[in-house]
């Protein structure tokens, strides 16, 4: 999980560092194993970072991290942009849907980025979440079933 994120961050730091926003890997579970694709997990991972810097202001941060919960491995990208209204939480995984149609003229995208991650997600067995309030920012949550760590001995 470590290497994924911080192929992220690595990716995206140019973007970031071209709008003034921070970011960095603020923590990962050491030995935080996943039996995934890591293509599919680091472009479900890239769409979380992109829309994070798309939709945070200038002088903002934005933070990934991983974590085990139980028998699942979290991948989480928090945000300190504008935030998602309570009515469209629920359908932002929805394919083609946006949340504000003036808004995505400026910022670009397909609206497909959210669907993939919830593809992704869904496709290893997990799931993918969010909490938001609307001018504070957003947290998303990827989290798929964690490897045994037997099987980094093996």
């Amino acid at each position: 999980m470590s290497a994924v994120l911080e192929d992220a961050v690595d990716n995206f730091y140019d973007q970031a560092t071209a709008r003034n926003i921070t970011l960095e890997v603020a923590a990962v579970d050491a030995g935080l194993l996943v039996m995934a694709n890591r293509r599919d997990l680091g472009s479900a991972l890239a769409n979380l970072v992109d829309n994070a810097i798309k939709y945070s202001e200038p002088g903002a941060a934005v933070s990934v991290g991983a974590a085990r919960r139980g028998n699942r491995a979290c991948l989480w990208v928090r945000d300190q942009g504008i935030g998602i209204p309570r009515r469209d939480q629920e359908r932002i995984f929805e394919r083609f849907y946006r949340v504000d149609r003036a808004r995505s003229r400026s910022t670009g995208g397909t609206g497909l980025g959210l669907a993939i991650v919830r593809h992704v997600a869904a496709y290893h067995g997990g799931d993918v979440t969010v909490e938001s309030v609307e001018g504070e920012g957003s947290l998303f949550t990827l989290c798929i079933p964690a490897a045994d760590q037997e099987l980094s001995h093996g």
